[in-house]
């Protein structure tokens, strides 16, 4: 179903091809998903090379993020046999093109933060005064 006035496709929350894009936008919109791809976006790295890039990110939370990612198909993880055993990730070609809608709403959050602050200050004025 589309919106008459501005042509943008309306879903129904209950049908499953919603629910499937929901559980998408819940993987690639959380905070160290974005963050790892971003990253992978430069080249491929190993789990410590990703860590010390990706400030504050516990090594269970990377490792939980690259498996997800992996899952979804966004992340290719290669074992290399050697003494100790070397692990890269790089992204797949879907995941690389993933870099491009998450470095346009990056930039879009960059280019409207000043106006988002200012109508939180807004709101949380307008909450304080009412209590």
């Amino acid at each position: 179903m589309s919106d008459r006035n501005t042509g943008v496709t309306m879903h129904v929350p209950d049908q499953p091809s919603c629910r499937a894009v929901n559980d998408v936008l819940s993987r690639i919109g959380d905070k160290w998903s974005v963050r790892v791809v971003m990253s992978l976006a430069r080249g491929s790295k190993r789990f410590n090379e990703l860590r010390r890039e990706i400030d504050s990110i516990s090594q269970r939370m990377l490792t939980r993020t690259l498996r997800a990612l992996e899952r979804d198909g966004l992340v290719d993880r290669t074992v290399t046999p050697t003494v100790p055993p070397r692990v890269d990730y790089a992204l797949t070609s879907l995941g690389a093109s993933l870099t491009g809608p998450v470095a346009m709403l990056g930039e879009w959050a960059m280019d409207n933060i000043g106006a988002i602050e200012t109508a939180r200050s807004q709101f949380d004025a307008a909450e304080a005064d009412a209590c």
